[in-house]
């Protein structure tokens, strides 16, 4: 025998009778048309179509209507929030194409502007100068000789007449690679090159060596640990000091201007006998501060020249130890560092700026120097 039904209480089900489903359907379709965007849909939504909408908590009361009344207050809800979700979807359909149409006026492009392309780099003034810098000896008859920066001990020192207890030797001022015994250092200059060149080329030579080399010195304003030189040698028949001092005068002239003189004082280094210190007279004062204290000049200290490079005539011992016959043929040699020269002609006060980097230091000197 089945249990009796619960006792129909008509006031616990008035959210069912048809006016009440209306004024719900009219309040949530006047809800959904006042959307303004998707986030107020989206609160509609859950007001009038969620768990706990008016609607929804309408349907939970058809269980206690009597069983002839379910059915038709059944398809009266239904009906109802069929109502609701179809007005929904067609409101949400609305506000997604004013997105989109919003969308793409305020992110248009327009592509007859000018874009903002990132910033070009430059070359740098270093490589502009060494190859200007060989340029000069190329019209000369000069050939461009290059060489490993990684260089064997023999090239760099030995072979150079650089005794094995020379203090340039030592860990202070060398990059050995691997250890101090392993032969092979980071080339202390462009030197190598030229025994090279003389080792590989037949005579008469004539070569400009244009480089990277490295020192352990510390970086500051007037010292790096990676800088560049560029290094020349000739090997001839009858070649003597005359013809390294009309060369280095052709150099200074190309690189400072005419008239510009230049001196050589007696120095030494290992692989040249005799050898000079190069020095530029000051491009600036032209020597007229020298004794004269109401006009110095900064960029010479008031002493007239500015110290350039070194240069030589080959050590005849470098020579023999590239097979190279001393009686017949003698050579000079030359070099210089190519930041100093920048510094000179360009007023460049600190090198550190020319190692960090910077496009605007490039650009500051256009595409030739």
């Amino acid at each position: 025998m089945s249990a009796p039904n619960n006792p129909y209480d008509p006031v616990a089900v008035s959210t069912l009778e048809p006016e009440a489903i209306d004024a719900m359907v009219a309040a949530a379709l006047t809800a959904i048309q006042g959307a303004a965007d998707l986030d107020s849909l989206k609160a509609v939504r859950l007001a009038h179509a969620g768990d706990r909408s008016p609607l929804s908590l309408a349907n939970r009361e058809i269980g206690a209507l009597p069983p002839a009344a379910k059915a038709e207050a059944g398809k009266r809800v239904g009906s109802a929030r069929h109502a609701v979700r179809e007005a929904l979807e067609s409101r949400l359909v609305e506000l997604e194409a004013e997105r989109d149409a919003r969308v793409l006026v305020e992110e248009s492009v327009d592509v007859t502007l000018p874009t903002g392309r990132a910033v070009h780099g430059a070359r740098h003034p270093l490589t502009t100068l060494m190859e200007r810098m060989a340029e000069v000896f190329i019209a000369m008859g000069y050939e461009v000789a290059e060489g490993p920066e990684a260089e064997a001990e023999w090239f760099n020192f030995d072979a150079l007449n650089v005794p094995p207890d020379h203090p340039a030797r030592t860990m202070q001022d060398t990059f050995f690679v691997g250890s101090d015994r392993s032969g092979v250092v980071l080339r202390t200059q462009t030197s190598p090159i030229q025994l090279r060149a003389m080792l590989e080329r037949e005579l008469p030579i004539y070569v400009v060596a244009p480089g990277r080399v490295f020192r352990t010195d510390e970086l500051d304003a007037t010292h790096t640990p990676v800088f560049h030189q560029i290094e020349g040698l000739a090997v001839d028949e009858g070649i003597t000091m005359a013809h390294l001092k009309g060369t280095l005068e052709h150099l200074a002239a190309s690189m400072f201007g005419e008239g510009v003189r230049i001196r050589l004082r007696p120095s030494y280094f290992p692989f040249t006998e005799p050898s000079a210190e190069l020095d530029l007279e000051c491009f600036v004062c032209r020597g007229a501060s020298v004794g004269n204290p109401e006009a110095p000049c900064r960029t010479c200290s008031s002493e007239g020249w500015i110290e350039w490079g070194g240069c030589g005539m080959v050590n005849p011992r470098v020579l023999r130890a590239a097979g190279i016959d001393t009686d017949r043929y003698s050579g000079f040699a030359f070099g210089m560092g190519v930041e100093r020269t920048l510094m000179f002609r360009h007023g460049v006060t600190d090198m550190r700026d020319m190692v960090e980097g910077d496009a605007r230091f490039s650009r500051a000197f256009g595409v030739e120097v």
